[in-house]
Order: structure tokens, then sequence, then C-alpha cells
């Protein structure tokens, strides 16, 4: 098996993935902050990236998005928490900054081997 077709790679795919989408939810709920009854969501990114390694459910790509419970509401019914809305975008961001460096160097490496071999 190459790794191209590897669990690592299938991984950090999902990896990719689920930071994508959550950042896309913590734009949403940034871009709501004053909308009357809106709650924050985002996706469970430590279950469903464990849900990856297990190989739970590989051909399931569309991870749970719930309510985020516990943060204080305000009389609008909106909970939404600008500065953890804004911390969360920007350790998003690095984490996907993070994933896509693993992922250049691998197929650095393997660019290497292939030049190699010639």
């Amino acid at each position: 098996m190459s790794w191209l077709e590897s669990q690592n790679l299938r991984v950090l795919e999902r990896f990719l993935d689920l930071s994508s989408m959550r950042q896309t939810l913590v734009s949403t709920n940034i871009a709501n902050v004053d909308t009357p009854g809106y709650h924050t969501r985002d996706v469970d990114f430590r279950g469903e990236l464990q849900r990856a390694i297990d190989n739970d459910a590989p051909d399931q790509m569309s991870p749970f998005v719930m309510p985020v419970r516990g943060l204080l509401a305000r009389p609008d019914g909106n909970n939404v928490n600008p500065e953890r809305e804004s911390l969360l975008l920007a350790q998003v961001q690095l984490q996907f900054k993070a994933a896509a460096a693993i992922l250049k160097a691998q197929f650095a490496e393997i660019n290497t081997a292939i030049r190699e071999g010639q």
C-alpha cells in the first residue's frame, strides 16, 4: 500500500475537512452575533477526528453540527460570544496551516523519492 492510500492521508484529509468546516461555522457564528435567537454552533472536532483515526464510518463525511451549550445568552436569546469565536477562528486557522504544512512535507518527500529514483 502506498502512502497516498494510507490511513495517515485519510486522517489528514479529514483533519483538513473538519478544520475548513469549523472555520465556516465559526465565521457564521460571528456573522450572526446580532441575530436575535441565534445559537452558537460547532462540530465535535476531537470526536470526529477520533472517528477518522478509528476508521469508523469512513463513507460518512458529514460531521454532526451541534449547538454549543453553556454559553450565556443575551436577553434576545443570542449566545454568540465574539471573543470566544475570534479565539476559535485563530486556532482553526493555525490548525489548518499546520496540517497543510504536514501534507506539503509529505508530498515533498514523495517528490524527492521520485526524482532520486530516475
